[in-house]
């Protein structure tokens, strides 16, 4: 290297040692350089021969332009695909003072409450926010996606089932993926998954629990209470996989019945990022309490009587119960929890009433305009999403969305869904008559017909009496300055790495560089859609392709999956690989061998 080249400084701003240090610490040890302290600590047997086939390594300045130029490659379409994912505005406020601040990024799990008073105080208003919105009376804090989050409440349902039940319903109304993890889960505890039309299904009392989407997948809002009823007759638990946005106007689903409700709480102020990360939620009746997985945060007293927060009810949890805990979930997405709470705490009742009624009145003019087309209406009771067959070929019209920079989603049977969300406009809603009208604008306006009207008014039924966020928090941080002031009070009640080192050798402890954020944040990647055409995300599928390629020479083995969301995730997909080789194989085994020393969520998974 002269003095030309680029310095390669990106590796020494981060690990913090200089050659001084190291040598230092070697000499307490006893050794004069790394390789002879690896040398006597690593055995042969299991010691690397040869260098990694890696690339060689960037500058910070060099990372960050390839990054963007990856980014860059991903083509941002207007996303109306719904299914559980939609395009959002994050408040500026919250973005530059939790997304990208260390303060937040960079904490520990909060074991010792003593410093973590800020983040346990985030998270209470994030389940007191599901709480409110669910009308049920707990919730945790939180969970990794929806599919999985409805899988636990499986599990949760099947350990509350004590006479021999063994079948789990799922509504065929709910997300694609929802259905295939659920029934991924079920598989090695022996449980049978049955998806069909909840009108159709003949209940029994082998059936433990059902799982029901509201709103549907295509949009469509249904009066579950006969079916509740009856199944709940038959002992059966309710599960409600739920549209958090949606509960400002709509009757919740504790007052109908549900037992448990899950759901992902993105929309509230997290983009969509591809499908993640996002803080996925439960929230349940108090008889579940004992049986919930993940982080509970309760309130309770210090040793001088203050009021103070910590975690509740930590037996249930892997770091204490292991192998008899009710789940393997360990610190699952608490950053965007925090965020999706302060989203909360920032616009208030009224401002996410607000918000949800403009989508809804969006949604309303949207079908309303395409009945004026002539076009086939399918959902009669709505919140945000329209599904429509086209009098037109839908793969006419799908192609013309495409050209217009559109995706659509395509219910492969002629029908078409359109999902609004927070940042559609008028003008894009016209964009969508044009696309429907073979490219024309019609001689209506999106403006013209809200003056008619916005959405039909919900039945009575489905329409939402109750009060939510009543709490101070919720009431009070309105403004920039007012919440920029809550935010920072909150921060310096908690320890993190810009405070001080964090002394913990955990799977939690990874120190994130700044520009790992920054790049997070470019629009091409947050602005993804999960389920997007392949040729829409070419910069994402690059991005995860050369990570795969370079976990796999690190690790030495054939192939290398990014989809576990968390490191508790992928012990269980191991585990499930492992099974299923032995299945395959004809000799099915059915025990694992674990270390007393293994982290919990070894034996829990």
């Amino acid at each position: 290297m002269t003095r030309i080249d680029a310095p390669a400084d990106f590796e020494a701003r981060h690990l913090g040692p200089d050659e001084a240090d190291v040598a230092a610490m070697l000499a307490v040890l006893g050794y004069d350089s790394l390789a002879s302290l690896v040398n006597e600590t690593v055995p042969t047997s299991i010691r690397m021969d040869g260098e990694l086939r890696l690339p060689a390594a960037l500058t910070e300045a060099q990372l960050l332009a390839r990054l963007r130029e990856i980014a860059s490659s991903n083509r941002v379409f207007r996303s109306y695909l719904g299914m559980g994912y939609s395009d959002t505005l994050v408040p500026g406020v919250i973005l530059r003072n939790i997304m990208e601040n260390p303060g937040w990024y960079t904490q520990y799990t909060p074991y010792q409450a003593e410093i973590a008073q800020g983040r346990l105080e985030a998270l209470l208003n994030f389940q007191t926010m599901v709480i409110d919105l669910t009308g049920l009376e707990i919730a945790n804090a939180s969970l990794l996606d929806e599919a999985t989050a409805a899988a636990e409440a499986m599990h949760l349902a099947h350990a509350e089932a004590t006479r021999g039940a063994n079948t789990f319903f799922v509504s065929e109304s709910c997300h694609p993926q929802t259905i295939e993890v659920v029934k991924t889960r079920a598989r090695p505890l022996g449980i049978e998954v049955v998806v069909g039309d909840h009108d159709g299904f003949g209940l029994h009392d082998g059936v433990f629990g059902v799982l029901l989407q509201y709103p549907c997948t295509d949009g469509s809002v249904i009066d579950y209470r006969p079916f509740v009823a009856r199944a709940k007759a038959l002992g059966a638990v309710i599960v409600a996989a739920c549209d958090l946005m949606s509960l400002a106007l709509l009757t919740p689903p504790g007052e109908w019945g549900a037992d448990v409700v899950v759901g992902n709480s993105q929309r509230f102020g997290v983009p969509m990022g591809f499908g993640g990360p996002h803080a996925a939620f439960m929230s349940a009746t108090e008889s579940f309490k004992r049986k919930m997985p993940g982080r509970i945060i309760g309130v309770s007293v210090d040793a001088d009587g203050n009021l103070a927060l910590r975690m509740a009810l930590q037996t249930r949890e892997q770091h204490i119960r292991r192998e008899k805990a009710t789940s393997n979930i360990c610190t699952a997405q608490v950053l965007l929890a925090i965020m999706a709470g302060a989203y909360a705490v920032y616009h208030g009742p009224d401002g996410i009433k607000k918000i949800a009624e403009r989508i809804r009145d969006l949604a309303g003019v949207l079908s309303a305009g395409l009945g004026l087309l002539g076009h086939e209406l399918l959902t009669e009771t709505f919140f945000d999403t329209v599904r429509v067959r086209p009098k037109l070929d839908a793969g006419d019209v799908l192609a013309r969305a495409v050209g217009d920079g559109i995706n659509l989603r395509d219910f492969g049977d002629g029908s078409l869904g359109i999902a609004l969300d927070e940042v559609t406009t008028a003008d894009d809603v016209d964009n969508l008559f044009k696309v429907f009208n073979r490219g024309a604008p019609p001689e209506f306006t999106t403006r013209g017909l809200s003056e008619q009207g916005g959405a039909p008014e919900l039945p009575v039924w489905a329409r939402r009496t109750t009060p939510y966020l009543e709490h101070e928090v919720f009431n009070r941080y309105h403004s920039e300055t007012e919440m920029l002031r809550y935010l920072h009070r909150l921060e310096s009640r908690d320890l993190s790495l810009n405070t001080s080192m964090i002394p913990l050798g955990s799977c939690t402890m990874k120190y994130n560089p700044v520009v790992n954020d920054k790049v997070a944040g470019l629009e091409g990647f947050v602005a993804s859609h999960p389920y997007a055409p392949v040729e829409l995300v070419q910069g994402n599928l690059r991005l995860m392709r050369e990570l795969e390629e370079w976990l796999v020479e690190i690790s030495g083995l054939a192939s290398v999956s990014l989809q576990p969301a968390a490191g508790a995730q992928g012990e269980l997909a191991g585990i499930k690989i492992m099974r299923a080789w032995h299945e395959d194989q004809g000799k099915p085994r059915s025990k694992v061998l674990i270390p007393a020393s293994a982290h919990g969520t070894n034996p829990a998974s």
